[in-house]
């Protein structure tokens, strides 16, 4: 939620960010007039409120003919009060709704454009030249099938389309991944959370998800959501609360199984387990104050690295273009592994600063060095999923189908340095 003061004093600001995000500035206007009458219905039934308080006093002070007319103005009052109370709690629902659908400002830093207009920071790494080695590599699923480790068809047959099984080798490599995560998080001061799947509307609506997302499940009876990310619940944890930052940010790493409805996605990315419906994700999430949270940005981005030359894979690192940010994110950097059967980098992990679009929404502050109340600052990065198994499997692969595994990963799949093709 952008801060209302910032509207009213600088709303050219907000048409900025609006414009670099390719959005119509429209929304702007609509906000600013609700915002008028939601003040100014405030201030007409607090007027009326005190006027009514004040004739309580009287009322108790007169008698005779005074008293009977004052209690007539005493009723007539009451009407007015309820009515102007109605229209200012209509009016501040109107402008939380209008205020609500508003994105997040942008970072002067942050490249202007689309899906495409991203800068490249820098690549690590170099992707493997398989025509040099001598043989044509394998996508994921079909060495998966070779490994026994993915089983796409059953999973449709018993869920649907872009449901499957990790079975074997599989589970163990994605087990090992997220444990190694969790472990890398705790080294790192992050507390480990094993988070709930369902959150309410009021936290799913906080984090921004509601707004311009059809991705998510919805249950009706009662009304919950299933979540996309672990970051939905460590956002909702500490919502009205007043949070503990002198000792500097503070840091959970969620543990969750996610679930998106990929409303839009018909015909991309339908083989293998790039675009699924459920994965797995171990997700860090930091609140700090607001002059911390750029830093604290690229420690997350660092962490990240970190878990991916841990997977020795060859991967780029993007500032992503305003065009396309999520709507409650300010920044946001991504990390795109080489898929060598698609010849292209594909995203693995993303990190984004949220400064305090969410923070406001959930209500959730720190007190500054004076002892102020102040919004947050949250941000949140990906370090481990289940689509890391599609760059480990094609890069690490070898020619008759078998997979080396990274030194990193082998303490979770028995020691094996190599994953061999099983009899089918």
């Amino acid at each position: 939620m952008i801060d209302a003061k910032l509207l009213r004093e600088n709303p050219d600001v907000v048409r900025a960010a609006l414009t670099k995000r390719g959005e119509s500035t429209g929304l702007v206007d609509q906000v600013l007039a609700a915002d008028g009458d939601r003040r100014s219905s405030i201030a007409a039934f607090e007027s009326l409120r005190a006027e009514q308080k004040g004739l309580g006093k009287q009322v108790a002070q007169a008698k005779g003919d005074e008293r009977t007319a004052l209690l007539e103005r005493t009723k007539a009052l009451s009407a007015e009060v309820k009515v102007t109370e109605a229209a200012a709690n209509e009016a501040e629902a109107r402008f939380d709704e209008f205020s609500r659908a508003l994105p997040n400002l942008v970072s002067d830093e942050a490249p202007v454009g689309g899906e495409k207009d991203f800068v490249v920071l820098e690549e690590i790494g170099k992707p493997r030249d398989f025509e040099a080695e001598g043989f044509e590599p394998r996508d994921h699923l079909e060495l998966g099938e070779l490994l026994g480790a993915i089983d796409m068809e059953r999973g449709a047959k018993v869920s649907g389309a872009r449901f499957y099984f990790l079975k074997g080798v599989g589970a163990l490599l994605q087990l090992g991944m997220l444990q190694l995560a969790i472990a890398q998080a705790v080294e790192n001061g992050f507390t480990p959370m094993i988070t709930p799947s369902l959150v309410k509307p009021e936290v799913m609506g906080g984090t921004g998800y509601l707004n311009a997302h059809d991705d998510v499940y919805r249950l009706e009876e009662p009304e919950l959501y299933l979540v996309g990310t672990s970051e939905v619940p460590l956002a909702g944890y500490h919502m009205d609360e007043i949070i503990d930052l002198s000792n500097g940010p503070v840091r959970y790493a969620g543990w969750s199984s996610c679930y998106r409805r990929e409303a839009g996605s018909h015909g991309k990315d339908t083989r293998g387990i790039i675009r699924v419906h459920q994965f797995d994700k171990v997700e860090m999430f930091s609140y700090c104050s607001l002059e911390d949270a750029a830093a604290e940005h690229q420690r997350l981005l660092g962490w990240e690295k970190e878990m991916l030359d841990k997977m020795e894979l060859a991967y780029r690192v993007i500032d992503t273009a305003t065009g396309d940010l999520g709507g409650s994110a300010y920044r946001k950097f991504d990390c795109e592994a080489w898929v060598p059967t698609q010849g292209a980098y594909r995203e693995l992990t993303s990190t984004s600063n949220c400064t305090d679009y969410q923070a406001r929404r959930l209500n959730i502050r720190h007190r500054d060095a004076d002892g102020k109340s102040q919004s947050v600052a949250t941000l949140n990065g990906t370090l481990a999923t289940t689509r890391w198994l599609v760059a480990i499997l094609e890069t690490h692969q070898q020619a008759d189908g078998s997979v080396r595994v990274p030194a990193a990963l082998r303490p979770y799949v028995g020691g094996r340095e190599v994953l061999e093709p099983v009899a089918r």
